[in-house]
Parts: structure tokens; C-alpha cells; sequence
């Protein structure tokens, strides 16, 4: 849907980073299919989906982002379900296993909740904030930006940090690795450098084919008067 501004919103001073194209790019190719491309084991109409929620969002608030993480959640959890991207440069940062919450689902995460409590996942589009060092070690807390999806994940203390049940050999043995209070846990080996690649502004959009989410996620159907308004901040001032 806001596929035709982007060739207009990449001049923008604010939001250009988003769709800076390196030289040895193909030139025809939209953001969405560049990330694909350098996730070939990722589902390419999550990322378009991601891709479209993280421009939409910016198109919002005006705040740039120069990481994206993408967690499929209709994958199984012994595969390689979570993607960060570089957008900046297009690059593929860090491809990894990725823990969904106890109540969400056993191997297969089906069951997806706001809730304070619920020890379950969250799915839609949230931005990173800062990091804490916790009882699950060093972690990035994470502000759900869809309201009555994903919005109590500060108050729920949803945020991205290692575990050890997190583990390839424990997929191989069990079929899945295990399960969080909710929180999207990484292997220990990998989560400083995926925290820090993350933090401060960073976008996280997290899939599942829910067909109401999928549906009423506004981050998904930028409206007209959304685009306007990023269109509007996008010309330069006279004399500038």
C-alpha cells in the first residue's frame, strides 16, 4: 500500500537510511526483496510484511530505525526462526533459534496473548528501548506499538535476552528447544551481540497468520492521511 512513496520518502533526510541501496545491489529491487534475498530460508512474504510495518511506523512517528528483526512464530522452534537485518546496508546480521513463551504452544507456537500472566508470546510490531542487566542476564526491554495486541509487553516484561534452553542439540533430541514466560530468548552464545545490534529505536516484528491481527494491524494498512503526513515532513523547506 505505500509501495509507490517509497521512491519519494527515500530522499528524506529522516527516514533515508531505511532504503539507502548500496552500489553492488540490484537496483530494481524493493527493500523487502533485497532482505529476502539474503534470508533464502525465510518465508519472503513475512519479510514484505515486516518491511511494511516498519516503514509504516516511521511514516508515523518520524523516528528511524536501522535494524530490523524478524521472528516467525508459524515456524517450529527447532528451526531458525528469527532474522536481523541491517536495512541500512543490507546486510544479514544474525539468523537464529528463537524461544516462544510456555502457553504459547509446545514445539509450534499457536496461542498468542497481551496479557499480563499469560506466559505467552506476543505477536505485531514492536520498538526496542534500553538495556538491563536481569535476572536472565543482559536483556532488551521492547514497547509493543499495536494496542490490545502487544502494548502491556513493558508491563509484561516481554524483552529479548539468552538462555540456555535455547540450544541446537536440545531441538535435535526433543524436537524443540524450550520455552519462555513470553519473552523472544536467544542462544547465550549469540544474545549480547543481537541485544546490542537491536537496542535504542530498533524495530522487532513478530509473525503469525493470525487472520484478525493480520487484518487490523494498522501498521499493516498505512491509511492515506498517513502517508500524507510523512510526505508532508519529507519536503525540504524552501532555501534549504
Amino acid at each position: 500500500m505505500i509501495r509507490p512513496f517509497r521512491s519519494l520518502i527515500a530522499c528524506a533526510p529522516l527516514l533515508g537510511a531505511l532504503f539507502f541501496l548500496p552500489a553492488q545491489a540490484h537496483a530494481a529491487d524493493t527493500l523487502g526483496e533485497a532482505l529476502a534475498r539474503l534470508a533464502p530460508s525465510a518465508d519472503p512474504k513475512v519479510i514484505e510484511l515486516a518491511v511494511d510495518a516498519a516503514e509504516c511506523a516511521q511514516t508515523q512517528d518520524g523516528k528511524p530505525a536501522d535494524r530490523l528483526a524478524v521472528i516467525d512464530y508459524s515456524r517450529p522452534s527447532s528451526q531458525p526462526r528469527m532474522w536481523v537485518f541491517d536495512i541500512t546496508h543490507r546486510k544479514l546480521l544474525f539468523q537464529e533459534l528463537v524461544a516462544h513463551g510456555k502457553n504459547s504452544g509446545d514445539a509450534n507456537a499457536t496461542r498468542f496473548s497481551n496479557a499480563p500472566e499469560s506466559l505467552a508470546s506476543s505477536i505485531g510490531l514492536f520498538r526496542t528501548s534500553d538495556t538491563y542487566m536481569g535476572k536472565n542476564g543482559y536483556s532488551l526491554r521492547m514497547s509493543g506499538l499495536e494496542p490490545g495486541v502487544n502494548d502491556q509487553a513493558l508491563a509484561r516484561a516481554i524483552v529479548i535476552h539468552g538462555a540456555a534452553y535455547v540450544n541446537e542439540a536440545m531441538a535435535k533430541v526433543a524436537g524443540r528447544i524450550g520455552r519462555s514466560w513470553g519473552c523472544p530468548a536467544v542462544r547465550l552464545a549469540v544474545a549480547h551481540k543481537l541485544i546490542d545490534a537491536l537496542k535504542g529505536g530498533q524495530m522487532v516484528f513478530s509473525y503469525y497468520p493470525d487472520k484478525r491481527w493480520l487484518a487490523s494491524s494498522p501498521y499493516l494498512k498505512c491509511s492515506a492521511s498517513q502517508l500524507a503526513k510523512a510526505e508532508a515532513r519529507s519536503v525540504p523547506n524552501p532555501g534549504t
